[in-house]
């Protein structure tokens, strides 16, 4: 008996799944050098040695987005319902991933000895995060009520000869909702930065090891969560 081959929308997502855990297991590692150059004191050495794994950490993140997007010029209705994360890591999804704006709140909390003038440059941001996020999430909002407009829900009733009209207006969708997921991913991407430009090296690392101790405590609770639950869990 053969089986049926996979589907493009199946193998991207089984590719992606098998490149998240080792992503992960890679996170852990990151996070591990992270906490130890932060407790090092300054030297040349070691100036240069946190330079090299804060490059890695940020490289890290690219080969992230990257994969993701991926996965989005296939089937971006993953990246709104990823079976890779647990109940709970979903649940705090907005457009794809976390919000921006919760970057900046790991700032508030886990970086120490921030000056006035890094205190005000972060604000700034924030105000400007908080903005983009109200656009981007407008856009969405507006692709959602297209999904729920009287042509689209009546495509889903009609008859066998007009299957190629909803298919077209699926493809529409998918469209749409890649672009508001690229500017959603993008905001993401380039807060990270503009943080990365404000903080010092001492800094950078200290901002880098919350975020990745927060996704991973996030993530272990989601499972632990889900275990008592019975939901999904990958």
């Amino acid at each position: 008996m053969t089986t049926s081959p996979n589907t493009p929308q199946q193998n991207v997502q089984q590719s992606f799944e098998a490149f998240y855990q080792k992503w992960l297991s890679s996170q852990e590692n990151l996070l591990e050098r992270l906490l130890t150059v932060s407790a090092m004191p300054d030297s040349a050495a070691e100036v240069e040695r946190r330079s090299r794994l804060i490059e890695e950490v940020m490289c890290h993140y690219r080969q992230y987005l990257e994969e993701k997007s991926k996965v989005a010029s296939v089937d971006v209705f993953l990246l709104f319902s990823p079976t890779w994360l647990s109940a709970y890591e979903g649940a705090l999804l907005w457009i794809g991933d976390y919000k921006p704006s919760l970057i900046l709140r790991l700032v508030d909390g886990a970086v120490e000895g921030l000056t006035a003038e890094q205190r005000e440059r972060v604000e700034r941001m924030r105000e400007e995060t908080k903005r983009a996020e109200r656009e981007v999430s407008e856009a969405m909002a507006s692709v959602q009520e297209s999904m729920a407009s009287p042509r689209v829900v009546g495509l889903v009733r009609v008859l066998d000869g007009e299957i190629t009209e909803l298919e077209s207006a699926i493809e529409g969708l998918k469209r749409a909702l890649v672009r508001v997921w690229k500017r959603a991913d993008e905001l993401r991407a380039s807060t990270v930065r503009k943080v990365v430009g404000i903080l010092s090296p001492p800094q950078t690392v200290q901002f880098l090891a919350a975020t990745m101790l927060f996704q991973m405590r996030v993530r272990k609770w989601g499972l632990q969560r889900d275990e008592v639950d019975g939901g999904p869990s990958s």
